[in-house]
């Protein structure tokens, strides 16, 4: 069973920067994924560690996991 729903999905919530190792400070870091809660988010790069959580994928549109 694929994690993700399509291969730009799988490349943003994989995303690790070789330069920021908190991805909060990744100006390239776009998407969060919280496995334990099988959730997703975009991520707000105002210099916190917020997001907002998406049910939709950006890329392709498929409806994502419900989280918990």
């Amino acid at each position: 069973m694929k994690k993700h729903c399509c291969d730009d999905m799988v490349y943003h919530a994989n995303f690790k920067c070789e330069i920021h190792e908190n991805p909060f400070e990744c100006p390239d870091k776009l998407v969060i994924y919280y496995e334990k809660d099988n959730e997703y988010g975009l991520i707000i790069h105002d210099g916190g560690s917020s997001s907002i959580e998406i049910s939709f994928c950006p890329w392709c549109g498929k409806k994502l996991s419900e989280g918990k």
